[in-house]
């Protein structure tokens, strides 16, 4: 038994002589005391009785205080019964209230006892009336009344609860709910009405530096009900729990899926007992909100959601705060990972803004594929896990792919390739340059990084796009331009919104193919379909500025790009039409092992007389392969030119071959 179960039962025990007191003299004055059905019916004697006017309730007894002083004298103020009067701001009253409505779940030979003093046997909890009685407080103190009131700290705080209503007030029962009784008997576990809805969390990383200033406002004896409004997934909670634990304050986390505005008065309960914060999000509306509002916390209540604050939500203005964007969080990847590792851990995770509980569960997932590869960790199954942290919002208006090729997969002059690898570091290293730096900053402009891609179908633009999102350890997302293309006035800038304002809120690689359909020159006025389109390219130069995310245009005409879009641009990459050394190396790189090529193959012939560009040597090497397939031999040099022949008949190209002679 603890000391602070000790000091409790010692407490209740001590109530014994009010009740003792209370009982002498109830039963002196009682002519029916002897009668075996008392408390059954009332007799004409009782009756007289009562009609003579009620007894005074015995004085405040010094054999009771006397006890009362002794234990707290050995107990000291420690107790969890202490710890509890000060987290709900209880007075003496409020707690001998609490210690009389408690008796009965403590010891069940108060039950029968508080049933004779309630003149019911079947009434075996103390009723207002008798907690008043056993306090030595008139039942007509206006400020004794009180204590039972809505508003009162027994009853806010749900440690007390009045039943039975319909009854008149002093008849009213007092009930102490289980989880307060198990409580202050030791007990931590949740309420059972809570399981699966808040959940105790660990101490999370140091309070991001936008917040510096929360940590001391939640240490406060009146802390603020805090709303942070998160432009990405999980970083208002994140920065909730950082600021929460520089405070020095445990921290419930609450799911807003599972939590209705009903259980809010619960969680609050048990957020107060335990001295520590509430943390929720992301909230998809204000109805917990207003729930936390109305309910007056004396704890720190941190909430977290997407939507910009509503002041319409609730009467009580909260702190509203922008949760800070979270950066990379090198320290926390090192923590999760520490020791030798067989690949750059910085590089490999340069890209990823995740906040501490993201990065636990990318580690976790990438040490479930590695052990699954039965391989060391490796920076491929970092990604894989890391990119398992992204929502799916962009689903609807792109296309997901998982990047499969890498640097060896790309045939590129050195100018291109080099531009290309700039741009991984741009990706990598935007953070520091454009946040710690500010290089970038002021006007709304925003963190992202925005590459065009130019050439000729064909020249390596979307493989490029996908090397880019493979180096970087991201997903590739292709938007589906029918899917934003609206012919009514305004709705495609609105899913062009819908798609850049996910993107900011992922860790992925946005990729606008054939972008010039969406991205092209404004044009003079001349009717309302011309006024509308350059409303349409003046949003989307806007929308650049701003953006966070990293973004890559492809486009076969870069002179049909407007050149407003070309200064907003990190890089224009210039993919040239391959020679013939770059053409039989991509002839080289589609027929590599484990297709199986005849001895006649000439790839220096197919680079010299077909002039094609990568995509149409990969359809030609397909061709050739499905050809080599159906025939159940090796791909033969009669397969690659009946593959090539066809690409240029496809491209509506003449054939050496097909050029007439003149007589």
């Amino acid at each position: 038994m603890t000391d602070s179960t000790g000091y409790l039962l010692a407490r209740v025990e001590a109530l014994r002589i009010r009740v003792r007191l209370l009982v002498e003299a109830r039963s002196g004055a009682d002519p029916s005391a002897d009668d075996p059905f008392r408390g059954l019916h009332v007799t004409p004697e009782t009756a007289l009785r009562l009609a003579a006017g009620p007894g005074a309730a015995p004085s405040r007894d010094g054999e009771y205080e006397r006890a009362v002083e002794e234990l707290a004298e050995t107990a000291g103020t420690g107790t969890r019964l202490h710890r509890l009067a000060g987290a709900f701001g209880l007075t003496e009253l409020d707690l001998e209230i609490l210690l009389v409505a408690l008796a009965p779940d403590v010891d069940r030979t108060f039950e029968p006892l508080y049933g004779y003093l309630n003149d019911d046997v079947s009434r075996r909890r103390a009723s207002v009336g008798l907690a008043l009685d056993l306090c030595g407080t008139a039942v007509a103190s206006a400020r004794a009344r009180a204590r039972f009131a809505v508003g009162a700290p027994l009853v806010s705080g749900r440690l007390v609860v009045v039943r039975d209503e319909d009854r008149p007030f002093l008849s009213r029962a007092l009930q102490v709910p289980d989880r307060v009784a198990a409580f202050l008997l030791g007990d931590d576990t949740p309420d059972g009405d809570l399981a699966g809805v808040v959940r105790p969390a660990e101490a999370a990383a140091a309070d991001p530096a936008g917040l510096a200033g929360l940590a001391a406002r939640l240490r406060s004896d009146d802390p603020p009900l805090v709303y942070l409004h998160e432009a990405r997934p999980g970083s208002g909670v994140a920065a909730a729990r950082s600021a929460a634990t520089s405070a020095g304050l445990p921290v419930l986390v609450a799911d807003p899926a599972r939590l209705d505005a009903a259980l809010v008065p619960a969680v609050l309960r048990e957020a107060t007992m335990r001295g520590a914060a509430v943390v929720a999000g992301p909230l998809p509306d204000g109805a917990l909100v207003r729930a936390f509002a109305e309910a007056s916390a004396r704890v720190p209540v941190l909430l977290a959601g997407p939507q910009p604050f509503d002041p319409g939500w609730t009467e009580t203005q909260p702190l509203v705060l922008d949760a800070p964007a979270w950066e990379h969080a090198a320290g926390a990847w090192h923590a999760e990972l520490p020791g030798e590792l067989g690949f750059d851990l910085d590089e490999a995770t340069a890209t990823y803004r995740f906040t501490t509980d993201q990065i636990r569960r990318a580690v976790r997932s990438a040490r479930d594929y590695a052990a699954l590869d039965g391989a060391p960790l490796a920076a491929g199954h970092l990604h894989r896990g890391a990119r398992l942290q992204n929502s799916g919002g962009l689903h609807k208006h792109a296309e997901r792919i998982v990047p499969a090729v890498g640097w060896n997969d790309l045939v590129l002059p050195d100018e291109p390739a080099g531009r290309l690898r700039e741009l991984v570091q741009r990706a990598r290293h935007r953070d520091l340059v454009l946040g710690e730096w500010r290089l970038r900053s002021g006007g709304g402009r925003g963190r992202g990084v925005v590459a065009l891609f130019a050439g000729e179908s064909g020249t390596g633009k979307t493989m490029s796009a996908e090397v880019l999102a493979a180096e970087t350890g991201l997903d590739l997302y292709v938007v589906q331009l029918p899917a934003v293309v609206d012919k009514y006035v305004g709705e495609t800038e609105k899913n062009l919104e819908r798609i850049f304002t996910e993107a900011d809120r992922m860790d992925a690689v946005l990729l606008f193919d054939e972008a010039d359909a969406v991205f092209g020159k404004r044009s003079d006025v001349k009717d309302a379909r011309d006024r509308y389109a350059n409303l349409e390219s003046a949003y989307l130069l806007q929308r650049l500025e701003s953006f966070g995310g990293i973004a890559v245009l492809t486009t076969n005409l870069r002179a049909n790009i407007d050149d407003a879009f070309t200064r907003r641009l990190d890089l224009v990459i210039d993919f040239p039409f391959p020679d013939a050394a770059q053409r039989r190396a991509l002839w080289e790189h589609c027929l590599a092992p484990p297709v199986p090529v005849a001895d006649d193959v000439d790839l220096d012939r197919c680079a010299r007389e077909f002039e094609l560009a990568g995509g149409a040597i990969r359809s030609a090497a397909v061709t050739a392969g499905y050809l080599a397939a159906a025939a159940d031999r090796p791909v033969a040099m009669d397969d690659l030119l009946a593959g090539a022949r066809r690409e240029y008949r496809k491209l509506g190209r003449l054939l050496p071959g097909d050029i007439p002679t003149l007589a």
